[in-house]
């Protein structure tokens, strides 16, 4: 009797996205019918992503984290487009990774706004470490790539980023999930760069 194989996936991100498709690609289906191209969906959701910003920086924290859950359901939907319409392209993927990182800088920017004004020192302090080790996530898949190995791996990739953040600003938890965000991203990296090591190991 032959076993059915367990598809093994990377990241949990890449698990969502996949079991997200049969929400996903129903929405695209009609975003192509209405003639939106995957970029123009890509723009918008890095606006929404701005104006989450903002309403972050008005210290209305719990609408800036409905906000930006709703930037990122848009944000997730160019890739989709992408695919069910056949306009997939590689500045088409630049363009969504670059504003993607500006989206998240843009998030945490207009929570720090907020902060400075509480003189929430600690908070700041976090905001600015999970900053940084977003950008190091992106960067050490992007190098990673550069250098022949594909490294999606990470427990605290963008989408959990982003839910975490979200959630944890409509709860009114402001610290403790600057606290796991800062821990995981930090883990991720680090994840990261092992599987880095471990494959050229594997494969010099």
């Amino acid at each position: 009797m032959e076993r059915t194989k367990v598809k093994q996936y990377d990241s949990l991100t890449d698990f969502l996205r996949t079991q997200a498709t049969v929400i996903t690609h129903p929405i695209a289906r009609i975003l192509e019918k209405l003639g939106l191209h995957p970029n123009t969906v890509t723009l918008l959701g890095f606006l929404l992503n701005l104006g989450a910003g903002v309403v972050l920086a008005s210290g209305h924290l719990v609408w800036g984290g409905v906000f930006l859950l709703l930037a990122s359901s848009v944000d997730s939907l160019d890739g989709a487009l992408a695919r069910v319409s056949g306009a997939k392209s590689r500045f088409g993927a630049f363009l969504d990774s670059t504003l993607d990182r500006l989206s998240e800088g843009a998030l945490l920017f207009g929570l720090l706004v907020w902060l400075l004004r509480q003189d929430a020192t600690i908070e700041i302090y976090l905001t600015f470490v999970i900053l940084l080790g977003s950008v190091m996530v992106s960067y050490t898949r992007a190098r990673a790539e550069g250098v022949g190995y594909d490294c999606k791996v990470g427990i605290l990739t963008r989408l959990e980023r982003v839910v975490v953040f979200g959630a944890g600003l409509i709860l009114g938890w402001v610290r403790p999930t600057l606290i796991v965000m800062a821990v995981l991203t930090w883990i991720t990296v680090l994840q990261r760069v092992w599987y880095v090591y471990r494959e050229s190991q594997r494969n010099p």
